[in-house]
């Protein structure tokens, strides 16, 4: 394989129908790396609307379990990558994640603007930071991806392109963006997690380097300082010297999942779809995946496709 063959293969690919295979690619062979820590980044910038982070810090699993909650987050989506929305596997982790969710009142406003995050923060990400940047087909099957995903959880008026979830976030970001308490309460344990993934002399450094990472407004709505220009530019700099060293090296031949990063630690003896995320004890949860359902379950890409 040649370093642009996956790039290839999803020009060849339909964004319109077979998003999910691109989606796949894009994150397991040719920005495993870049789509967790951009996916974790999308997360962190909804603390900052404080109906997001005053619910998240009243919940405490954010700042009591930090870690699983992280886990759980990231397994859950990924589960639905992996397996496909018309799989068991994928509807059983869009229930779990639509009864956590439905244990709660969050606003549907909210909801789209999570969604939102996520198609438009990894694409930014690779703009800047990334080896190359996302694709036109690729921007098109995130978006699609998100947007079916939006619907399984059973969302209305979801943008229907990529601009329009651009406008969608940074309009809701101007309009609620703000300080509160328990915002930068659940800000401070996931820096705090980052960092403990790294050995402890270099953990304060590698939290003031996240802050580096972080836009004026979101930065400005956690109440954190601005750190020195100097340091902002060598951390950026940094990053995007990463992205020209990745680009130097052979295509990925085996799929790269989070679970198989050292950042995932709460499950080291592996774990069932059923036992992620959080419920009290003893308490049934509400609701399920809205969305009907009728398919096989997806293949994984192969690079031979």
């Amino acid at each position: 394989m040649q370093r642009y063959d996956w790039l290839k293969k999803i020009q060849r690919m339909d964004p319109e129908t077979e998003f999910t295979e691109i989606y796949r690619i894009s994150s397991w062979y040719e920005f495993p790396w870049d789509t967790t820590q951009s996916l974790g980044f999308a997360l962190y910038r909804t603390y900052a609307v404080p109906s997001i982070g005053r619910l998240l810090a009243r919940t405490g699993e954010f700042t009591r379990r930090t870690q699983k909650r992280y886990d759980d987050t990231l397994l859950i989506l990924e589960a639905v990558v992996e397996h496909g929305f018309a799989s068991e596997q994928g509807r059983e982790a869009i229930r779990r994640m639509n009864r956590m969710h439905g244990r709660y009142d969050i606003s549907d406003d909210d909801f789209r603007y999570v969604l939102a995050t996520f198609v438009v923060v990894p694409k930014r990400w690779l703009d800047d930071y990334g080896w190359r940047p996302y694709s036109a087909h690729e921007v098109r099957a995130a978006t699609n991806y998100y947007r079916e995903l939006g619907r399984h959880m059973g969302l209305r008026d979801i943008p229907e392109t990529y601009d329009a979830f651009e406008r969608l976030l940074d309009d809701y970001e101007r309009a609620h963006f703000g300080h509160d308490r328990g915002g930068r309460d659940v800000s401070d344990a996931t820096l705090g997690l980052m960092a403990s993934w790294y050995p402890a002399p270099l953990r304060p450094s590698m939290r003031m380097s996240s802050i580096c990472l972080l836009d004026d407004p979101l930065r400005e709505a956690f109440g954190y300082p601005r750190p020195p220009a100097a340091l902002r530019y060598a951390v950026r700099a940094g990053m995007r010297l990463r992205g020209r060293l990745v680009r130097l090296l052979p295509p990925r031949r085996t799929p790269f999942l989070a679970r198989d990063g050292r950042q995932v630690r709460s499950y080291p003896g592996g774990y069932r779809i059923g036992e992620l995320g959080t419920f009290e004890e003893g308490a049934a949860p509400r609701g399920g995946c809205p969305f009907p359902h009728a398919a096989p379950q997806e293949p994984a890409p192969s690079p031979e496709g």
